[in-house]
């Protein structure tokens, strides 16, 4: 079994990258996905949340933009926020791996790969990216977004530059879908052989 980490900036492409992962084949462990269900309704951060900041349990499930409210009139709690969840996506990361564990390759789609150190566990690390004016436009044509909440997040993460530094491989997605998808198509036939 290989492990891939799978990792870029909010508006690289990363996403879609992990979709045409899954079109070849391969299953793929989201870590925001993973988020996801663990705040939604019977989700197991519930609890931990209830006792971490109350006001952000809103009908049975976690309110993600009160959290990240809270968050940023409160950096300090940050640690303690990840210190509760990330033993919960850890858990569902190794469920993964034991589901999956007669599979030649496993993709791991996670936003903080580097900043978390996961990257340390992975056979090889991919960073997908894309110039700055291109992530630009992506992102601020998202429902909702502002140049301040795009900046906020720009600052939690790593700079491509960096990323792009420690990556085994490099998937750049300002051409064409197809472009992307030759890419990532030449990169699992590289490594059939190992």
């Amino acid at each position: 079994m290989i492990k891939v980490g799978l990792t870029g900036s909010i508006g690289m492409g990363k996403s879609t990258t992990a979709n045409m992962f899954k079109h070849y084949g391969c299953p793929v462990f989201d870590a925001d996905q993973t988020v996801h269900r663990l705040y939604s309704r019977g989700g197991r951060a519930i609890n931990q949340i209830k006792n971490f900041y109350p006001e952000a349990i809103v009908n049975d499930s976690i309110s993600r933009e009160k959290l990240r409210d809270y968050i940023v009139k409160n950096p300090e709690k940050l640690e303690i926020l990840e210190g509760l969840i990330h033993p919960l996506v850890s858990e569902a990361r190794e469920d993964f791996l034991i589901a999956n564990k007669d599979k030649a390759v496993l993709v791991f789609d996670v936003p903080l790969l580097f900043e978390t150190g996961l990257n340390k566990t992975m056979d090889i690390n991919i960073v997908v990216t894309a110039p700055h004016h291109v992530q630009y436009e992506r992102v601020m044509s998202r429902e909702g977004m502002t140049e301040t909440t795009f900046k906020e997040i720009l600052a939690k993460q790593m700079t491509d530059d960096k990323k792009r530094t420690l990556a085994d491989i490099i998937i750049t997605t300002d051409k064409s879908l197809e472009d992307t998808k030759n890419q990532v198509f030449k990169f699992l036939s590289s490594i059939e052989g190992i």
